[in-house]
């Protein structure tokens, strides 16, 4: 097989697993930022978020990963996304840096600790729904001309992007919710566990409604899920799917610790996995494929070295900082 037509499946595979690795690993910090406001004090929230202090620095690297993966590997998809959708992508950029800001200073600060907590909240919900607003407008699809975007300023702006949005911050908040399960105690663990339920209610409602309005947004979607014998090899993934919905269910009503973060990452995974399943082989849907907008095999391969070295060595890092920060965190307790 050539390598204009393997390298191009290669870098596709890997800028999706370095956007998932930031969606799971990110997602859950955003989704703290989110549930802040029901902390019933300063001190509750300064737990809340002493709980990601460690590691949420590091989860950012995978967004950068994936969007210099994307200028390096398939240009063209890089400069129709980045134009089109420039306003989400400046809200989600200032929301990302004014969420850090608030993150650091609300450790330091005094007088203002409260304005600093609510900056935080802001920052992670403007984010969170900014990037839902993306994903939607790259999965209904950018119609092209001449290999350029020609709608207007707003046209990301749609009924099935703002679902989306709305479904990010949801999921994003029930990542947040099962990682204070498992990382928090007492009333701060209790205040979680209450709000896994109604998340975890609203993220399934909002994945049965974005699944159900998929294959009506383009009739080659309707082809791909449902056209034998696509239909037989697809229906793995919603039935583990279901599996998994109910397995979390479960999970939360008996009270676990570890396993309703374990599965609702699994979940996101796997909700992921479907909307790059419908996508495929295009990369900015309805027309531009991996293979149009890739860049030439060469300078393909040699960033795929760049990318052989890192990938490992980013891994190894989120893994062992996870490892050294494993277990509860407790009121007086921080990395600050």
């Amino acid at each position: 097989m050539e390598l204009s037509t393997t390298l191009p499946v290669v870098w596709f595979l890997i800028i999706g697993f370095a956007i998932m690795m930031y969606v799971l690993l990110d997602g859950f910090v955003l989704g703290i930022g989110i549930l802040a406001p029901f902390a019933d004090d300063e001190a509750q929230q300064e737990l809340m978020m002493n709980t990601a202090a460690p590691i949420w620095d590091g989860n950012e690297t995978w967004l950068v990963m994936g969007g210099a993966g994307l200028m390096a590997a398939f240009p063209r998809a890089y400069a129709v996304i980045l134009s089109s959708l420039y306003l989400p992508v400046l809200a989600m950029l200032i929301a990302l840096i004014f969420r850090g800001v608030a993150f650091e200073f609300r450790f330091r600060a005094h007088r203002s600790r409260r304005i600093w907590g609510v900056g935080f909240h802001l920052g992670s919900v403007v984010a969170a729904f900014a990037q839902g607003l993306m994903l939607g407008a790259i999965v209904e699809g950018m119609p092209l001309e001449g290999g350029k975007y020609l709608h207007g300023a707003f046209a990301w702006f749609s009924p099935f992007s703002v679902l989306t949005g709305m479904a990010l911050v949801f999921g994003y908040g029930l990542l947040g919710a099962t990682w204070l399960v498992l990382k928090t105690e007492g009333r701060p663990q209790r205040i979680a566990r209450d709000l896994t339920r109604p998340l975890m209610l609203a993220v399934i409602a909002f994945m049965i409604m974005v699944s159900a309005w998929l294959p009506f947004l383009d009739s080659r979607l309707m082809d791909r899920w449902f056209a034998w014998p696509n239909f037989l090899y697809l229906s793995p993934l919603p039935i583990l799917t279901v599996v998994v919905a109910a397995w979390l269910w479960r999970a939360v009503l008996a009270n676990r610790e570890v396993a309703p973060f374990v599965l609702a990452l699994c979940f996101f995974a796997l909700g992921f996995l479907g909307l790059v399943v419908g996508m495929w082989p295009n990369i900015v849907p309805p027309t531009m494929s991996i293979w149009d907008a890739a860049s030439p095999p060469s300078s393909q391969g040699f960033v795929l070295v760049g990318a052989a070295i890192m990938i490992p060595v980013v891994l190894f890092y989120t893994a062992y900082s996870y490892r050294v920060f494993r277990g509860k965190v407790r009121a007086g307790e921080g990395y600050h």
